[in-house]
């Protein structure tokens, strides 16, 4: 995302969005009431009265809405905006949907911004870029290949095969094999080019012979491969590689990495009982003691009321605000603590559990989900 203009007095902001994260921040930023604009396409209301709307040709113009509705289609990476016209050449005061892709230029007017949207906005502003990564979790008939770019994890693909048993030198299960390493030397090779890091992971020694080929064919791409351990493969390797910080130093940079590990560090943190608050309650008292280190919140809960002053002390107190998505895996673990957690930086007990105290969240979970 890059800041191309702010007007301080209107809290007027004119962004491109340069990412697909860039598209799932501006949804969350934008909320009914903010007027939005951006260029888009309407009928031409000039052409001829005895032409049929549906042939009226269309302009293209820049229009600003009044937001009535969000819409963020992850798949197609895309954002829908739609409310009344209130600036443009025509039509002020009829509907219309503003459609946002990569590259999009696109004005927002919000004169006040509270902490969770600032958090992001930042996120989106800070020039880190958004590196590319490919993991594979492999081993032998079944291997999984995604994508992390930004706070997406996008499956590329899922390779399951039968793989005869081994008998005898020249059979069926070698031939099996050989065809396997093949195909999935040839995916590495495909989707390599656009990643900045690629990481292989699994148990056993499939990812040692993968190597081994790789660089017998592309020596410039095998140099630039890291292996790492992880006792599954699949998705639930590629989940567990993740977790782990294994490959921390592979996949710096990678939002969508960050997040599933500090979600980890909080499910650990809860074990020992005393370095982690979960809940609205426990987080509130954490912060006004001080004891806040970084806050997860979900997505969903950043435009929660109760919660904005939370929010605005936590970062009055120099303590992280790190939001997550509630539909990835990360998320769907921090839902089951009520969506919203912190990790702190002592040793510290909410006076509400100290006491027996219930709190805002009756039943919430304090061990791992």
């Amino acid at each position: 995302m890059r800041l191309l203009h702010r007007d301080p007095s209107t809290g007027l902001l004119r962004l491109r969005l340069e990412t697909p994260s860039d598209l799932w921040r501006i949804a969350r930023l934008i909320r009914p009431g903010d007027r939005v604009g951006a260029s888009t396409t309407r009928r031409d209301p000039e052409a001829p009265a005895d032409v049929a709307s549906a042939e009226r040709s269309r302009r293209r113009v820049f229009l600003t809405v009044r937001v009535e509705q969000v819409e963020f289609h992850g798949f197609s990476q895309h954002v829908r905006l739609t409310g009344p016209i209130v600036e443009g050449p025509f039509d002020i005061g009829r509907h219309h949907t503003l459609d946002l892709t990569e590259g999009e230029e696109v004005t927002l007017a919000k004169p006040a911004v509270s902490a969770g949207e600032r958090t992001l906005l930042e996120e989106g502003l800070a020039g880190k870029g958004e590196p590319t990564i490919l993991i594979a979790a492999v081993d032998w008939g079944d291997s999984s290949f995604v994508r992390l770019r930004g706070r997406a994890v996008e499956p590329i693909a899922d390779v399951r095969r039968t793989i005869a048993g081994k008998r005898y030198a020249g059979g069926q299960g070698e031939k099996d094999r050989a065809s396997y390493v093949a195909e999935l030397v040839a995916l590495l090779r495909r989707e390599a080019p656009t990643a900045s890091a690629v990481v292989v992971a699994g148990p056993g020694f499939l990812k040692e012979e993968l190597l081994r080929v790789l660089s017998e064919e592309d020596p410039a791409l095998g140099k630039r491969v890291r292996l790492y351990p992880t006792s599954e493969a699949g998705r639930v390797g590629v989940d567990e590689l993740l977790r782990s910080g294994k490959a921390s130093e592979a996949l710096q940079g990678s939002v969508a990495a960050e997040e599933t590990a500090v979600v980890e560090r909080l499910v650990r943190a809860l074990a020992g009982g005393v370095r982690a608050a979960v809940g609205p309650r426990e987080v509130a008292e954490a912060v006004e003691a001080g004891a806040a280190e970084t806050l997860l919140v979900s997505d969903r809960l950043l435009t929660d009321p109760t919660l904005a002053p939370v929010f605005e002390a936590a970062r009055a107190g120099q303590a992280r605000l790190f939001v997550v998505r509630e539909e990835g895996d990360a998320g769907k673990r921090l839902r089951a603590f009520g969506g919203i957690g912190a990790l702190l930086r002592y040793d510290w007990v909410s006076p509400s559990r100290a006491t027996g105290s219930p709190g805002s969240l009756p039943g919430s979970p304090r061990s791992g989900a």
